[in-house]
């Protein structure tokens, strides 16, 4: 009969250890997946900035640009001339406002090298 007591009482007792190891493991899973559930997203940006068609004709460039979106989008046109003395040019900012299309024009005295607009929301 002693002997069946010790084992029951080792089987007890080793039960209690594994529970008092394994605890702090299933609450922290459990936090874990709580704070899933819970934790918000930063929220993702409102689509801005105006859409622009950039044409080169031999010397000259023109920009098209049309803001379909709620905020206010500034909008310059930057050329790069081809020939090395011929000068490059960044155009003022113009204001899109929303719903609103703009025309930005540029030019080289030669070919033009590159052209670009560069977009600053307000």
């Amino acid at each position: 009969m002693r002997s069946t007591r010790r084992r029951t009482w080792a089987l007890v007792a080793a039960a209690v250890a594994v529970a008092g190891l394994l605890a702090p493991v299933a609450v922290s899973a459990a936090s874990r997946a709580a704070g899933e559930g819970t934790s918000s997203a930063p929220p993702s940006p409102e689509p801005s900035g105006a859409e622009c068609r950039t044409t080169v004709d031999g010397s000259r460039v023109v920009a098209h640009c049309h803001n379909p979106y709620p905020a206010t989008d500034l909008v310059q046109l930057h050329t790069e001339c081809a020939r090395w003395w011929d000068v490059d040019a960044d155009a003022e900012a113009v204001a899109v406002q929303p719903g609103r299309t703009v025309r930005l024009e540029d030019r080289c005295w030669k070919e033009v090298g590159r052209a670009w607009v560069s977009h600053r929301v307000s």
